[in-house]
């Protein structure tokens, strides 16, 4: 016999489990939808010290009461916080956790991550909160529940409910960090993923190839992967297809990652075309690819003789973990682009930015304005003639430079580029939003390289931001790339791929002439 203990999100409760519960009761197992402290009317009320510790203990009381073989701990968003807490004290009782689109908190780590609503957050990191009634969050109103996640095939009825059930949140269920010990961290776990909320298989996979070793546990023979393709409240939008992957969860089933690379991760095989290397110099976390200085016996081809050159900076997406070796800088996808408008006649400029984690971008902006004044300063650049390329996660940086391009800035190139913060990511700062950004850019030309195989979570930012560009007349180009992939320069050794290189390097190039 296996028991289910269904532990809900922030604002909610057991109610949201409830037809859940029923399909794995009527399977034959034993289902327990956890109402948490303060988090229903007709529960135990929460108080001013109610907070995290609080929840572990309610779980930790249930998991005692529990008759069962096997015991499955399923903690959806918030609630994968006190089921790791709880879990971390009754590890020979737990079979397995499940992360039902929920993150992956470590020690220390707080919950408040969570919260979409950046003043709030400041507010609470602040220690603010503790007189009156402000030791409780109230829940977001009808409208402010898709910043939570994804509302994705929630009917509308659903949706209301959803808003109306919701009660205020403790604070200190927020604020109060994680405590683990460890005990728990040998256990069979496996992650539900929702796709409509921004997260995948293919992205994990992403993640893991990178060499990130803050994910090389999800390569581990006891994770596996499921996913679903709706949003962030599975249980209320796909109970029956939830009921089902828990039990194949419990039975041991789903996707593993291996780590096992049967050649080299896909960001370090080599560039789609056969680019000569150029005189490189580095500068600190820049480096210039110069259009003069070809190996020995190599022709320079259309190269301008002498500068000043005209300039393009390639900025990596992310986030990427500073131990991640070798660096963005030194991909060859950077390097091949980089290579190849050096021997166009422009300097290629590659760089690392810090943007090691999502709360980083306002730092990464920094870094990147800090890089291309660095490159203008230099007397064989043309200061006036400066292209910005932005790749994948790195799509949002071009926010700032949209929003208020300066006289010289000739062109914004995205390629496979995230547009919009994707609905999990909370701790993106509100100002990097090209969809907004780009009603404030004028006529300043955008590039936008298309890839037609992209993952859905980010394929409906680029459409939002189209949609926006088309509103406001902005001047983008769309290169589509067939049958492409995202990272498709080092993946996707075709001649259609080439062919959208090739385009949408012309075309950058040309919006830097004159």
């Amino acid at each position: 016999m296996t028991a289910f203990i269904l532990v809900a999100g922030a604002h909610t409760g057991g109610w949201v489990w409830q037809e859940v519960a029923a399909r794995l009761r009527e399977s034959g197992a034993k289902a327990y939808p956890v109402t948490l402290t303060g988090m229903d009317d007709r529960g135990r009320p929460a108080g001013p010290d109610t907070d995290l510790e609080t929840h572990v203990h309610d779980l930790l009381r249930l998991i005692d009461e529990v008759d069962a073989a096997e015991v499955v701990m399923v903690g959806h968003c918030y609630g994968i916080y006190p089921v790791l807490g709880a879990a971390d004290r009754r590890p020979e009782r737990i079979a397995r956790i499940v992360h039902l689109d929920a993150g992956m908190p470590q020690h220390g780590d707080q919950a408040l991550t969570l919260v979409p609503d950046e003043a709030v957050r400041d507010r609470l990191s602040r220690g603010a909160g503790a007189a009156g009634k402000e030791w409780l969050i109230p829940p977001p109103p009808l409208e402010g529940w898709r910043r939570w996640g994804s509302v994705a095939d929630l009917p509308s009825a659903v949706l209301a409910r959803l808003a109306q059930n919701a009660v205020p949140q403790p604070v200190g269920t927020l604020t109060q960090p994680l405590r683990l010990s460890g005990a728990a961290s040998a256990l069979p776990t496996t992650g539900v993923l929702c796709t409509g909320n921004g997260s995948s298989i293919a992205m994990v996979e992403g993640l893991v190839g990178l060499g990130d070793p803050r994910f090389q546990v999800l390569t581990e023979p006891r994770v596996s992967f499921f996913e679903l393709g709706t949003g962030h409240w599975p249980m209320l939008s796909r109970a029956d297809e939830v009921a089902e992957v828990l039990l194949r969860a419990a039975a041991g089933g789903g996707h593993r990652v291996t780590g096992t690379v049967r050649e080299q991760p896909a960001h370090l095989r080599p560039f789609l075309m056969d680019v000569p290397e150029r005189h490189r110099e580095r500068i600190g976390r820049v480096d210039l690819h110069l259009p003069g200085g070809l190996p020995a016996g190599v022709s320079d081809g259309p190269a301008a003789a002498e500068g000043p050159w005209p300039v393009v900076v390639f900025v990596h997406g992310g986030p990427v973990h500073p131990d991640v070796r070798p660096t963005p800088r030194d991909w060859p996808g950077f390097l091949g682009y980089a290579r190849y408008v050096a021997g166009m006649g422009a300097v290629g400029v590659t760089l690392d930015h810090r943007l090691h984690e999502l709360a980083d971008y306002g730092r990464a902006a920094e870094d990147i304005a800090e890089a291309v004044e660095l490159v203008r300063a230099d007397p064989r650049v043309d200061a006036d003639r400066v292209a910005l390329w932005f790749f994948s996660a790195g799509g949002l940086l071009s926010a700032d430079w949209l929003a208020a391009p300066p006289p010289w800035l000739r062109c914004v190139a995205v390629t496979y580029p995230v547009l919009a913060p994707l609905p999990q990511w909370v701790l993106v700062e509100s100002r990097f939003l090209p969809a907004v950004a780009v009603r404030a850019a004028g006529r300043l030309p955008v590039v936008l390289t298309r890839v037609e195989l992209e993952r859905a979570e980010i394929a409906v930012t680029v459409e939002e931001f189209l949609a926006a560009a088309k509103e406001c007349d902005a001047d983008v180009e769309v290169v589509d790339v067939p049958l492409g992939h995202h990272g498709f320069e080092t993946t996707d050794h075709t001649e259609q791929a080439r062919r959208s290189v090739e385009r949408a390097v012309r075309s950058v190039l040309g919006h830097l002439k004159g």
